[in-house]
């Protein structure tokens, strides 16, 4: 159900989409697929050396149907959720997605089959230190887009700001953002602030165990 990235870093790939297991002193799930996936999310778990009870933090790259899913269907998960500040009332249930945007009206339609999380839930600042990771806005492919980034673990977990394919990295298509200009200008923001990176871990596409940096700091090149 998971594959080992690394040293305390856990992949789960759940038919399309990417979710993460990661141990940096607090077991931590980074994002959680699709409402369907809750099960192979508490099968990885337990693979991982772990019980669900052990997982005391949430963290969301963003608000997607693909992304948050799993968390309404993982009865007896008892940690708190980390989510960029303009995507929490999206999460919560405050407020609809706007129609305006072609991206919003899609997360709109898929909004009525999600469970709100009955768990806390706190905002990410940009630059907010949680254990280990740092946490960076990377607005485009949401308006509350973050990535996780822990020095400790190598590792950098980008969300939907970019997909593999093939090899190397591309930003998040207009299909699937708001914004793509702001995607492009969050995927050189990162570029110019993260520390270096050996696991590169993306939502879509097969992450990479190595040299993550080198193809994150190729695609900001190609921009």
């Amino acid at each position: 159900m998971v594959t080992e990235l690394g040293d305390d870093v856990w992949w789960y790939d759940l038919r399309g989409v990417n979710a993460y297991l990661v141990d940096d002193g607090t077991v931590t799930l980074v994002d959680a697929g699709n409402p369907w996936d809750g099960r192979n999310l508490v099968l990885g778990v337990d693979q991982a050396g772990y019980s669900l009870q052990d997982v005391d933090r949430v963290l969301l790259t963003h608000y997607d149907f693909d992304h948050v899913g799993g968390l309404g269907r993982l009865q007896g998960l008892d940690a708190t959720v980390y989510v960029g500040s303009a995507d929490e009332p999206y999460l919560t249930g405050k407020e609809r997605p706007p129609l305006s945007n072609h991206k919003g009206a899609l997360q709109n339609a898929l909004g009525p089959f999600l469970n709100s999380p009955a768990l806390s839930v706190e905002t990410v600042p940009d630059g907010d230190e949680i254990g280990s990771f740092t946490a960076y806005h990377t607005p485009g492919h949401t308006p509350g887009h973050v990535a996780y980034v822990s020095e400790a673990l190598d590792a950098a977990f980008l969300g939907d700001l970019v997909r593999e394919s093939g090899g190397d990295l591309r930003a998040s298509p207009w299909l699937m953002s708001y914004d793509t200009d702001a995607v492009r200008e969050s995927v050189l923001d990162l570029a110019d602030r993260a520390p270096d990176f050996s696991v590169a871990a993306m939502g879509h596409g097969t992450p990479f165990a190595a040299r993550g940096r080198d193809a994150f700091d190729a695609l900001a090149d190609s921009l």
